[in-house]
C-alpha cells in the first residue's frame, strides 16, 4: 500500500465531502460509507482504487491522542536547519484535529499526486508523505526528513475552536512554565521548550467545588463496578448495587455519556471495564483538589485504593462527604496540570524512541491524572471521555 496523509485544523468536517467530490469528479466513481470513500478509477487501461479516510478529533480522539504526539514528537527530534520554522511546524501540528488519510493499492504516480494536492489545497492545512516530508497547502515542501527546509513560505493554520483553546502567551503562563521545566531539570526528567504554556489562571474554566465533588463520587462508584465486571463478578447484582448507591448520594447527573453506557450494557466490555478502573488515578486528583489526598506524589506508583474508597464509604450521604472538602487554590490545581502534562510529553517521547519512561513513570497514571487535573481546569472545554492528550 501506499499513502498520503492530509493533517488540518478545521471546526468540523461537513465540507470534506463536497471537496472530495468535487476533486475526482472527473473519470471517478465514489462510493461513501460513513466517513470512507472508496474511490474508482474509470479510465479503461490505468484502473486504480484509492480509499480515503476522513478522522476528526470529535469522533476519532483514540487516533489523535496516540499519533498526533509520536508526530510532534518526530518532528521535535529533526535537525531543523531553520529553528523558526521548527517551532512553526510544531505549532501548527499541536492545533491539528483533522485527518483526512488516502490509501492507494499502487504506488502513487503524478497523475494522483496533483490530485492529493489539489485536495490538500481546497482544504487546506499540511500534506505528510511517508518518508517525513512535509508539505504546505499549495503542495510545496516545507521541510524534508533530514530538517533541510523547502521553498515553501509556511505559516501555520488553526481554526477557531483551536485558537480558543491554545494559550495566550502571558507572563503568568511563562513563569509557571519555566518553574515546572526547573524542576523538571533537576529530577534529571527530558523535556520540550517548544511545548506550550497553559493558560493563565483567568482564562481557564475550572469547575466548582461541588461539581468536582458530585464528579469524584460518581467516579468512583463506576470504577467499584467496573472491578467488578474485570473480576468476573455478578454483573446484576453489582449493576443493581452501584446504581443504588448512585441515587443514594445523588450523582447520576454527573455520570458521563460513556459511564452510562457502560453501566446500562447488559454484558459490559471487559477491556472498557480494565480502563474505567484505571481513572482511579484521576478519581485521586479530584479527592486532592478537595483536600483529602495532601500530595499529588511522584507518577511511578499507583494511589492508594483503599483510602480513595474509604474517603467516600465513610460517609452516608453526599452532603456529608462535601462538609469534609477542603478546595485547593487555583494556582495549586495549575500548577500541578503544568506538571503533568510535561510529564506527559517526557513519557510519550521515551515511547517514541522505545525507551522506559524517565524517571520510573507509569505513562497510564500520567495519562490519567491529566485527565482530571486538564477536567477541573476546563482545558479547552474537553469532555471527560474525550480529553486532549496531545503533547
Amino acid at each position: 500500500m501506499n499513502y498520503f496523509t492530509i493533517f488540518a485544523s478545521k471546526n468540523n468536517v461537513d465540507d470534506i465531502k463536497v471537496k472530495i467530490s468535487d476533486v475526482f469528479a472527473k473519470g471517478f466513481a465514489i462510493e461513501k460509507n460513513d466517513n470512507e470513500y472508496v474511490i474508482k478509477s474509470k479510465a479503461l487501461f490505468k484502473k486504480y482504487k484509492l480509499i480515503i479516510r476522513v478522522m476528526s478529533e470529535d469522533t476519532d480522539s483514540d487516533y489523535f491522542a496516540n499519533n498526533i504526539p509520536g508526530m510532534m514528537g518526530y518532528y521535535d527530534n529533526i535537525p531543523f536547519e531553520d529553528d523558526n520554522l521548527k517551532e512553526l511546524v510544531l505549532t501548527q501540528i499541536s492545533v491539528l484535529n483533522t485527518v483526512i488519510a488516502i490509501e492507494s493499492q499502487k504506488e502513487i504516480n503524478e497523475e494522483q499526486m496533483q490530485l492529493f494536492t489539489n485536495l490538500l489545497s481546497s482544504i487546506g492545512g499540511i500534506g505528510f508523505l511517508p518518508n517525513g516530508t512535509l508539505l504546505d497547502d499549495e503542495g510545496s515542501v516545507i521541510v524534508y526528513p533530514d530538517g533541510q527546509s523547502g521553498p515553501s513560505d509556511f505559516r501555520p493554520h488553526a481554526c477557531t475552536r483551536k485558537i480558543r483553546g491554545q494559550e495566550v502567551s502571558s507572563e503568568e503562563g511563562e513563569q509557571r512554565k519555566n518553574k515546572t521545566i526547573a524542576y523538571l531539570k533537576e529530577k534529571a526528567i527530558p523535556y520540550t521548550a517548544s511545548l506550550p504554556q497553559l493558560p493563565t489562571i483567568e482564562a481557564c474554566q475550572f469547575k466548582n467545588q461541588e461539581d468536582i465533588a458530585r464528579r469524584a463520587v460518581a467516579l468512583l462508584i463506576v470504577i467499584q463496578f467496573a472491578c467488578d465486571v474485570a473480576q468476573g463478578g455478578n454483573i446484576e447484582e453489582s449493576r443493581d448495587f452501584f446504581i443504588n448507591m448512585l441515587r443514594t448520594y445523588k450523582v447520576e447527573d454527573y455520570l458521563t455519556s460513556n459511564e452510562r453506557y457502560f453501566l446500562q450494557d447488559s454484558e459490559p466490555d471487559v477491556q472498557e471495564a480494565i480502563n474505567i478502573s484505571w481513572q482511579y488515578e484521576a478519581y485521586w486528583t479530584l479527592i486532592w483538589a478537595l483536600g483529602f489526598v495532601e500530595k499529588l506524589n511522584f507518577p511511578d506508583e499507583v494511589c492508594d485504593c483503599e483510602y480513595a474508597i474509604q474517603v467516600v464509604s465513610n460517609c452516608e450521604t453526599f452532603e456529608q462527604f462535601y462538609l469534609q472538602t477542603v478546595m485547593r487554590s487555583q494556582e495549586e490545581i495549575l500548577d500541578e496540570a503544568d506538571k503533568i502534562y510535561r510529564y506527559h510529553w517526557a513519557c510519550v517521547d521515551s515511547r517514541i524512541k522505545d525507551q522506559a519512561a524517565p524517571a520510573g513513570m507509569n505513562e497510564s497514571i500520567v495519562m490519567e491524572r491529566r485527565r482530571g487535573l486538564f477536567w477541573m481546569i476546563g482545558h479547552r472545554s474537553d469532555e471527560w471521555d474525550n480529553m486532549s492528550m496531545d503533547t
